[in-house]
């Protein structure tokens, strides 16, 4: 049985079996039937193809671990457990986007807090997008019934749809920029999402609890892992539902 994961991978990045077979030091034969056999490398060779195709090795061998190996990398994405959001230093989210270069994510209802208390923020993801960094940026659309939903759950009416109004007033700026890209999606969000490339603090919620008061997880993508990629997928599924804040662009 052919590994059709590892075959699109290296068909999306223009790589052929010699190129790395030559990169890893192996017979070329060799590489070819990782491919056509479905046949399983050794570890280094496993995370250095996954570097090369820009994939996760868990998603080109998803049975290259055991499960309770699995669990156990796993456990060792979890860099810090935070109460609430507001114990999150500050400087740890311009940090996380500092160091970022190929994948901003953002899934919240409004998230307005991130341009509000850091007025570097919206020219920071700016520079990112044109440096050639992707920028997705998903906002709950103000006129959703989700939107209302947590407003009302959290005691504070429609000013949950005014804050997406005003976020959005702060993300005008990245408007025109090619690689930046904001949406509204009308989804239940048991999650807020922020993702700086391998690295992510996901802001769990809390019913009737704003969202500040709710504990914060910051994970660090590890190979073998299933936590990070399963938030990955998660941003994912929302986004494929989700419609883009100024079309014509």
């Amino acid at each position: 049985m052919a590994n059709e994961r590892l075959r699109d991978a290296m068909l999306r990045n223009g790589l052929v079996p010699a190129a790395i077979a030559e990169s890893l030091g192996v017979d070329p034969k060799t590489v070819e039937r990782w491919i056509t056999q479905d046949r399983m490398p050794y570890p280094k060779h496993r995370h250095a193809i996954a570097a090369m195709v820009r994939e996760s090795a868990t998603y080109l061998w998803p049975n290259a671990l055991s499960a309770e190996r699995s669990a156990e990398v796993s456990k060792s994405e979890v860099v810090q457990i935070y109460p609430r959001r507001g114990a999150v230093p500050v400087e740890l989210w311009q940090r996380l986007l500092d160091q970022s270069s190929g994948q901003i994510g953002l899934l919240a209802y409004a998230g307005l807090f991130l341009p509000e208390q850091n007025p570097r923020w919206v020219e920071t993801l700016r520079m990112k997008a044109a440096g050639g960094a992707k920028v997705e940026i998903l906002l709950g659309d103000p006129d959703s019934a989700h939107v209302a939903q947590r407003g009302a759950d959290e005691g504070i009416g429609d000013a949950m749809a005014s804050k997406v109004h005003n976020v959005l007033a702060f993300y005008k700026e990245l408007r025109g920029e090619d690689n930046a890209s904001i949406y509204f999606h009308d989804t239940t969000l048991y999650n807020s999402i922020y993702r700086f490339d391998d690295e992510m603090l996901v802001n769990t919620h809390l019913f009737g609890t704003p969202a500040a008061y709710a504990p914060v997880l910051h994970l660090r993508r590890l190979p073998g892992g299933e936590i990070f990629d399963n938030y990955v997928s998660s941003f994912n599924r929302v986004l494929s539902h989700s419609r883009a804040v100024w079309p014509e662009d």
